[in-house]
């Protein structure tokens, strides 16, 4: 009998998920019309208080991401619903193998009209040497809003964290009618300890984030929300905000020395764009 230790394949010990979710309007009320999971991807519907935004709570049961992972998620916004999707924490992606393909992330939403859907995950951790190719694609009808944000923290500074090398393609595609409104791309590859210190660049900033709003009532916001984000908001973490505004759409763009300094800045705006509404439940834990 051979006695050595049973060794997995590369690909058996890769994490592999979908989750699919619609939800429709009944009455006054917006309701859970399909869930359908697989593999490490799951969901959670806590009971919303009365009067309040239905939430989803997305959950990696895998309990991080690695090279070669596999995710895919598929949100509906039936017309005439409003409600929120977020994450149960803040992801992490781990170090790859030098031969590991990247981690895959694709989250496919479709808004339709009259419907609103806030997507709010929390923050995404990465760590040296990880190796991502995510995209967000959000399709719009003509009479549909979306709130979206995404913010990336490059190693856990309390934690003595840095990253040095990555491999990082994140990208935003916002469609209208069919027509794209926003592509927004993120490309890092290799040795970055030194483009992220560059003035041009990142000004040795470890977090950033995206915040965006596409409704009619965006532009609006333009001047608000260079308010709020001129404030001040925690100085000695050096947080840089922009805000541009066109087409009925809402750019915020933030730079922070650390993730506390980024999330003040985050949940600042997002306070401003949803008009004081209280964030997600697992954004307070």
């Amino acid at each position: 009998m051979d006695a050595s230790p049973l060794l997995l394949s590369p690909r058996a010990q890769r994490a592999f998920g979908r989750l699919r979710i619609a939800f429709n309007r009944r009455g006054e009320q917006t309701v859970l019309a399909v869930l359908r999971q697989e593999g490490c991807f799951k969901a959670r519907h806590p009971r919303p208080e009365p009067g309040a935004i239905p939430e989803t709570v997305l959950l990696n049961t895998s309990g991080g991401i690695t090279g070669g992972d596999d995710l895919a998620l598929s949100v509906e916004a039936r017309p005439g619903t409003h409600f929120v999707v977020t994450t149960q924490a803040a992801e992490r992606f781990y170090k790859a193998s030098p031969a590991s393909p990247p981690a895959t992330i694709r989250s496919d939403l479709r808004v339709a009209e009259g419907a609103l859907l806030e997507w709010l995950p929390q923050e995404t951790i990465l760590f040296d040497r990880s190796s991502v190719d995510r995209r967000l694609s959000v399709d719009l009808a003509p009479g549909a809003r979306f709130l979206g944000v995404e913010s990336l923290i490059f190693g856990r500074q309390a934690m003595g964290e840095t990253v040095e090398q990555i491999s990082l393609r994140d990208r935003i595609l916002i469609r209208r009618g069919g027509r794209p409104i926003l592509h927004d791309a993120t490309r890092l590859e290799g040795q970055v300890g030194m483009l992220m210190a560059r003035a041009g660049t990142f000004a040795d900033a470890r977090a950033m984030a995206t915040v965006v709003f596409a409704s009619p009532e965006a532009e609006a916001l333009l001047s608000p929300l260079r308010e709020r984000l001129g404030e001040g908001l925690l100085p000695d973490a050096a947080v840089e905000a922009g805000v541009s505004a066109w087409n009925g759409l809402v750019l915020v763009r933030i730079l922070a020395r650390n993730g506390a300094g980024l999330r003040a800045a985050v949940i600042a705006a997002l306070e401003q764009m949803r008009g004081g509404a209280a964030l997600p439940r697992v954004w307070q834990l």
